[in-house]
């Protein structure tokens, strides 16, 4: 007859047992962590690929060899649904940034929500002192990235998210260690960078200019003599005096041989002796005072309200959101009619008034404005005017892009007074982005913003309400109950 087990021998066969499963399951556990760790795979199954980043940024972001810290003051709280949904999409975007960049530690993207109101002093550190941006750095550079520059918006409505184009462009532009150099032109009563009196100074946009990583200063042709090599913007402030010969020789090798980029900020009144080098960029520049008499022209202020005409780099921000700008004294700068054919050159017409505007000649002589036919210029008024030269080379089937000038009829809208205004500095340093080569087309895809509503009449609320307080408890109630009987019989 065989010996039965002792009930020692088999408490300590169970224990042992236990311990045994007890190692194999953290074992398999830690295991898992370590593959997970150092072999981690990660699909995208979203139709719109959301949670990827596209090959060109990935490449780049091999390439950093500096880290980049991405600072961004949206908060998940806001009471604007828009603030709180960029939250969101730029938080998800950056964690892939994180990713993408935890290989290299020499040029890893790390990012921070800092709230401006909460941590004012950080804010202050960092030189924020708006909320709703993001801000860029690398070293002592940085770039400021808007919650406008985030999404295409038509009608009013967020169609796609751009932040990894705008993100991607940012990082890139920071991470190289030369700045853009924009040089403002001097010796003809413009406006100066270090004034700071709200009609003709420019302190506040020279800060702009600082923060998005530009590096800004001043020259006076007549007495240089030459362009800088390293000038990637020239900007004519509204000057007060007239250009000699030489100088205007200068601007126009600039633009054709160089190509060159230049914003032609020219108010009214005063002759400025560029006829022959806007001419030669199919712009005319008028000796006119434009008017507006109708009730949406002009501001209570007095100020011309403006709307955009044609799509373009540097309005579409302002289409999108349907924001006209605000200039104050103007004059008409429009596609010249008698320019000579030049298939390489294109003129297009950016902003302009309402029809019930006017640009009045004899404003010099008349103390009342009245519109005279046949001899001021009627409505609609054109006061900013693009032109970009293009070039093909040896036939192929794309164009290298050469000069840009963009001429405005106005200067004092982008002074301390008025660069505040919604929309105005937005759309110069579109102009800036524009002609400094910030626009370039990245081959980012762009993600659309999907938008789903559920429409329920108020006696399907009502059914729903009932069956969330009442069916789903009592199916709960009447699952436990038929256990309890199972488990009684």
């Amino acid at each position: 007859m065989a010996k039965s087990p002792s009930f020692l021998k088999v408490r300590w066969v169970r224990t042992l047992n236990l311990l045994a499963q007890a190692v194999l399951f953290v074992a398999f556990f830690a295991g898992l962590n370590y593959l997970a760790v150092h072999y981690a795979w990660r699909f995208d199954l979203t139709e719109n690929r959301s949670h990827s980043l596209s090959p060109e940024t990935l490449a780049y972001l091999k390439n950093l060899s500096e880290p980049v810290r991405v600072v961004v003051t949206l908060t998940e709280d806001s009471d604007n649904e828009q603030v709180a949904q960029a939250y969101r999409d730029v938080g998800g975007l950056l964690r892939e940034y994180g990713f993408a960049t935890a290989g290299n530690p020499r040029g890893r993207v790390t990012a921070e929500f800092l709230d401006v109101f909460q941590r004012r002093r950080d804010a202050e550190a960092l030189g924020i002192e708006q909320p709703n941006t993001v801000l860029v750095l690398c070293g002592d550079r940085r770039r400021v990235v808007g919650l406008e520059e985030l999404y295409q918006v038509e009608n009013q409505r967020k169609k796609a998210f751009l932040g990894e184009k705008a993100l991607t462009a940012a990082i890139l532009d920071v991470s190289s260690p030369v700045k853009k150099k924009i040089y403002f032109l001097t010796g003809h009563g413009e406006m100066e960078l270090s004034d700071v009196s709200p009609e003709r100074g420019l302190s506040s946009l020279n800060a702009e200019l600082n923060a998005r990583n530009f590096a800004v200063d001043f020259i006076d042709l007549a007495q240089a003599r030459k362009i800088p090599d390293d000038a990637a913007v020239i900007v004519i402030a509204g000057p007060q005096g007239r250009f000699d010969a030489l100088e205007e020789e200068l601007l126009r090798q600039y633009l054709s041989n160089r190509a060159g980029r230049v914003l032609a900020l020219i108010a009214p009144g005063y002759p400025v002796g560029l006829d022959d080098l806007f001419y030669d960029w199919g712009v005319l520049v008028d000796d006119v005072l434009v008017y507006d008499t109708g009730a949406t022209g002009q501001s209570e202020t007095g100020d011309l309200i403006l709307p955009a005409l044609a799509e373009h780099p540097l309005t579409g921000s302002l289409l999108n959101y349907k924001i006209p700008l605000r200039f104050g004294l103007s004059r008409s700068v429009r596609p010249d009619p008698g320019r000579t054919l030049d298939t390489n050159l294109v003129v297009t017409p950016l902003v302009a008034t309402t029809e019930q505007a006017w640009g009045e000649r004899n404003y010099r002589d008349r103390s009342t404005p009245v519109f005279a036919p046949g001899v001021d210029l009627p409505g609609r008024v054109t006061v900013v005017t693009a032109s970009e030269r293009r070039t093909a080379r040896n036939n192929l089937p794309f164009t290298v892009p050469g000069g840009r000038l963009v001429t405005y009829g106005s200067a004092d809208w982008i002074a301390n007074g008025r660069l505040g205004v919604i929309g105005n500095l937005s759309f110069f340093m579109a102009a800036v982005n524009w002609t400094a080569d910030r626009d370039i087309d990245l081959n980012v895809p762009v993600r659309p913003v999907s938008s789903f509503q559920l429409a329920l009449s108020q006696g399907q609320l009502q059914r729903l309400r009932f069956c969330l307080l009442f069916v789903l408890p009592g199916l709960a109630a009447l699952v436990g109950l038929l256990v309890y009987w199972n488990r009684r019989n």
